[in-house]
């Protein structure tokens, strides 16, 4: 044990000397392969925290109905009454919204208070909102009653509320899928570098190689300073691409801030959680050392 121990112990001091002896070199390496992992990191940081406030919208869909400028308000509940009946097992509520209720609402707006001060009459239709209720085919369901209720007569418009929260959980699936892509692309990347890396400091090293042969050095002692220096250069990266990372959500934090402000809200990006950056940092290093293996393997048969 205390001569594997020994052995792992020199090895690694091997690595950090080859390390610091070309420093220009190895900060060249270790910042490209930082500046490329804290990309995912911070597009996993957008992905996490848009997550749980997206999961927070209500997805069930309300469907609007807007009646004709030429319907009354006793033609918008007769309408309501007859969708609840037909409809029942796929209507949650129904509640009917009048031409005056909503233009009182839209008067408590300041935003639109001074333009509705100038107009005439009343622009706005009598509205129907339908709550339907939850169902294993809750979007078919929608789609399906409400190109119904566009044939009606008394019916000028038809709008689905909730489409735009679809729309973005199909957004936030896309940014999941090409954040995996990414992934790979940065693996690539490091399995590169690491990979060139070592390549010229076994060249360098070839005929001290040899000569470590020659008096009866295994392969295992002649790889195992590389797959050090593979994994060094991978774990110090990756605290640079973390530190990268979290200074530059400082001022999109601060510009985030500001736009959700003036929609009344609080919206912050946050760092991927310690558990989940430690074990990106371990994956990398595993494959910075594969990559040194596969590396020194190739470039010292001789």
């Amino acid at each position: 044990m205390r001569r594997w121990l020994r052995q792992h112990r020199y090895a690694l001091q091997i690595a950090l000397r080859r390390l610091m002896s070309q420093p220009f070199s190895s900060l060249s390496n270790i910042l490209v392969i930082g500046l490329t992992l804290a990309i995912p990191i911070i597009a996993a940081a957008v992905l996490a925290s848009a997550q749980p406030v997206v999961r927070e919208i209500p997805v069930s869909p309300e469907v609007t109905v807007f009646l004709k400028p030429s319907a009354s308000d006793q033609d918008a509940r007769e309408l309501a009454q007859g969708l609840q009946t037909q409809h029942a097992e796929q209507i949650q509520s129904v509640r009917v919204v009048t031409r005056d209720q909503a233009l009182k609402a839209l008067k408590e707006n300041p935003s639109w208070s001074t333009a509705l001060a100038v107009l005439p009459g009343n622009p706005l239709p009598d509205a129907i909102v339908v709550t339907l209720r939850d169902s294993s085919e809750l979007a078919s369901q929608a789609s399906s009653l409400a190109d119904e209720w566009r044939q009606l007569d008394a019916v000028d418009a038809v709008q689905l509320d909730s489409d735009w929260v679809r729309r973005l959980e199909a957004i936030l699936r896309f940014v999941r899928i090409g954040l995996g892509m990414l992934a790979i692309g940065v693996a690539l990347v490091v399995l590169a570098t690491v990979f060139n890396t070592v390549r010229m400091q076994a060249l360098t090293q070839r005929e001290e190689i040899g000569v470590a042969r020659l008096v009866g050095a295994t392969e295992s002692f002649v790889r195992r300073p590389f797959l050090y220096l593979g994994a060094l250069t991978g774990v110090i990266a990756s605290g640079v691409a973390i530190a990268l990372s979290a200074v530059a959500l400082l001022p999109l934090n601060a510009a985030l801030a500001r736009l959700a402000s003036s929609y009344g809200t609080q919206f912050v990006l946050q760092m991927p959680d310690p558990v989940n950056l430690a074990l990106a940092t371990v994956v990398v290093a595993i494959l910075a050392a594969l990559s040194a293996r596969w590396s020194v393997t190739r470039n010292t048969r001789f």
